[in-house]
């Protein structure tokens, strides 16, 4: 069983900066991604950034050229570093790890982590 947590949540002004960080513990096997993704109240969860275990990067449009997700492979940790940040940035955010290992599929996700950004 992998579990995630995460930290770096808090408050930020419009154009601070904060950085996110999950740690999964146990092994992870197989092709797989780890990211972030966010729920406003009222909204669905949506990707924010994801990343491979290859490197490959995903971002939503809206957090281009703001945020920057990066990982390590060797401590099963991802980041998520935020920029610029925006009040539409506001939301819990959460870490989200799912692969495949042979036939084994899985999906693991955070308890989320709250990202408030003051007008």
């Amino acid at each position: 069983q992998v579990q995630l947590v995460e930290s770096g949540g808090g408050l930020a002004q419009t154009g601070g900066s904060l950085r996110l960080s999950c740690v999964a513990s146990g092994t992870i096997l197989g092709i797989n991604a780890m990211g972030w993704y966010r729920q406003a109240p009222g909204t669905q969860r949506e990707l924010v950034a994801l990343i491979t275990s290859g490197g490959s990067t995903n971002y939503a449009d809206s957090v281009k050229g703001r945020f920057t997700i990066s990982r390590d492979n060797a401590k099963n940790t991802i980041n998520l570093q935020m920029n610029s940040l925006k009040p539409e940035d506001t939301a819990v955010y959460y870490c989200n790890l799912r692969g495949k290992f042979f036939v084994h599929e899985y999906d693991y996700w955070g308890q989320g982590t709250q990202v408030t950004v003051s007008s």
